[in-house]
């Protein structure tokens, strides 16, 4: 009988991936980049495409600079990936601004404006 792994495979390299980019966030000296968190990755089943989450401490208003300024860094991520995970074709990163922590903080506004 085979061993069953824990997670799928292309689980694992979003999370590989996500490390790979915070680890390189946190290394680049790009004020536009400062206490930015890489929330989640999901990285396409056929590894072409991977899309990254992040969230920043500006909120809505920084997102365009921010997301800007990973686009710049794209490729240098890219070719950390590629080193780290040992990847002979790393996937093509894409950025989104994470929606979540946001919609749940109107959705708890919302709360708390029904209860008074």
């Amino acid at each position: 009988m085979k061993n069953k792994r824990r997670y799928p495979r292309t689980a694992r390299l979003n999370e590989l991936i996500r490390e790979i980019i915070a680890e390189e966030l946190e290394r680049l000296n790009d004020e536009r980049l400062e206490l930015v968190t890489v929330m989640h990755v999901v990285v396409d089943p056929d590894l072409h495409h991977a899309t990254v989450w992040v969230e920043n401490p500006g909120g809505e208003a920084r997102d365009t600079e921010v997301l800007a300024a990973l686009e710049e860094r794209r490729p240098q991520l890219q070719a950390a990936i590629g080193r780290q995970a040992r990847m002979r074709r790393t996937p093509l990163l894409a950025f989104r601004p994470d929606e979540v922590e946001r919609t749940a903080a109107r959705v708890e506004d919302v709360l708390r404006s029904v209860d008074d």
